[in-house]
């Protein structure tokens, strides 16, 4: 018999881990000029993250593990947040200052991984946050939105008991770093907007100043 505290069903975390995974490469990735802190850390900032997810899928004890990776997954947003605006200061930084200490190509690939970072953290934050997380989702724990996908209003096209995945919460995000507004799912809650507005200003500070002095250094 099942005992009444254990979680029954889990969301897949293999995407998740993924973009874990992407995360740490784009920020390792990162010339030693630019990156925040030292590949160790990175790599033990991940695993810390990356356990237990992978031990939500071999242990019965699944409402601890989901505790530790709630931990896991707040430190790790914070910490490559942290890092995500450090190097975006540094890169503006170094763009209004115009010495030439870093090259086009460097200030561009540099560019590009800070925002597809961004995209990824944001992606993270959203799929945490959203009802209380992926197990509540699950198990329409709460009714509480903070976003409303188009599945949701469109009952007769999706499968019974439809909630959003990670792979949702990844499109909302990179539809937010690139169209700047929605266009997929509607934010309902006054955090749902902040954050977007949050990465969206992330995304245009990244693409229209950084980017473009980028490719208008290489052109010259």
């Amino acid at each position: 018999m099942e005992e009444p505290n254990q979680i029954r069903r889990t969301e897949s975390r293999w995407l998740v881990t993924l973009a874990v995974v992407a995360v740490f490469v784009l920020l390792i990735l990162l010339p030693a000029r630019v990156r925040v802190f030292p590949i160790w850390v990175g790599l033990a900032l991940v695993s810390t993250l990356i356990v237990p997810m992978v031990a939500l899928s071999l242990s019965t004890d699944r409402r601890r593990w989901l505790r530790i990776e709630g931990i896991a997954t707040l430190v790790f947003i914070l910490i490559t947040g942290f890092a995500l605006l450090d190097n975006l200061q540094f890169l503006l930084f170094q763009m209004v200052r115009g010495e030439g200490t870093l090259s086009g190509f460097t200030l561009l690939t540099s560019s590009i991984a800070v925002w597809a970072t961004n995209v990824l953290i944001f992606s993270l934050v959203y799929w945490r946050i959203d009802r209380g997380g992926p197990e509540a989702r699950i198990h329409q724990a709460t009714p509480k939105r903070d976003w409303l996908f188009p599945q949701e209003t469109a009952l007769e096209l999706v499968p019974t008991a439809w909630c959003p995945s990670f792979i949702d919460y990844l499109f909302l995000a990179f539809c937010t770093a690139t169209a700047f507004s929605p266009t997929d799912a509607l934010p309902l809650t006054a955090r749902a907007k902040v954050l977007m507005m949050l990465e969206g200003l992330v995304s245009l500070v990244t693409i229209i100043t950084v980017i473009a002095r980028a490719i208008n250094t290489l052109g010259t």
